[in-house]
């Protein structure tokens, strides 16, 4: 591990959670992780209206990350995803959203980064609520998939059945092209979103999954933890 831990956030144009990106984002940065932030076409990514509406989300939590969204450089200016080397990072983090499901869990070069972080040594990689569906899509040399046989937690069914309606339509009217708890279990993962917790949070080898938002700060605790930087955020 170098002196400065390094990760890379890979975030959705197409609609990711404020949550699941600004407290991976500010607990990491707070730790002293160097943060480089990219995107499909590196285009700045879209964040989920829903997910900066206090009626939603409470007004503490939906002020502070629209002061985060609206000063961070990094999200801002991203990078685009395929002119970047994922192995040259200690970490790669997926925030979640539902707009992962069209863009960030489709894209090779997001798959690779993946790959390319769970595969090394010291590598590690952080994939949180609708972005867990990357792994249901994501596979080996050998072509097995990647989640196969591991223990993985991510947005379960029994929430999406209160967001879409009976034809999958989305409430901005978009079709959700799949479930992720379907997708993933299809591929081998080994899935428990532990449904009676207040948070969700699993560590397998050098994966990290996250159920949804209210998992998100522990989830970027436990990504500390495994870059041995745990110390460094209490």
């Amino acid at each position: 591990m170098t002196d400065e831990a390094t990760a890379l956030f890979i975030v959705s144009e197409e609609g990711y959670w404020a949550e699941e990106c600004i407290e991976p984002l500010t607990t990491l940065t707070d730790a002293g992780v160097d943060i480089t932030v990219a995107t499909p076409s590196g285009s700045e990514p879209v964040v989920d209206e829903r997910s900066t509406d206090p009626e939603n989300v409470g007004e503490e939590t939906a002020e502070y990350v629209k002061e985060v969204i609206e000063s961070d450089d990094r999200l801002a200016n991203p990078e685009p995803l395929a002119t970047v080397d994922a192995e040259e990072y200690d970490a790669v983090v997926f925030p979640g959203g539902h707009g992962t499901a069209w863009d960030v869990n489709q894209d090779r070069h997001a798959r690779q980064a993946l790959l390319n972080a769970v595969a090394g040594d010291e590598g590690k990689a952080l994939v949180v609520c609708h972005a867990v569906g990357i792994l249901a899509f994501t596979r080996e040399a050998d072509g097995s998939f990647l989640v196969e046989g591991r223990e993985v937690t991510g947005f379960p069914n029994e929430w999406e059945e209160g967001i879409v309606d009976d034809n999958d339509l989305m409430p901005d009217g978009r079709k959700l092209p799949y479930w992720v708890e379907d997708e993933v279990k299809a591929a081998g993962g080994e899935w428990d979103a532990e449904l009676d917790a207040d948070a969700s949070v699993t560590v397998d080898g050098d994966l990290v999954t996250a159920r949804g938002p209210e998992s998100s700060t522990a989830a970027a605790e436990a990504l500390l933890e495994e870059l041995e930087l745990g110390a460094v955020a209490e």
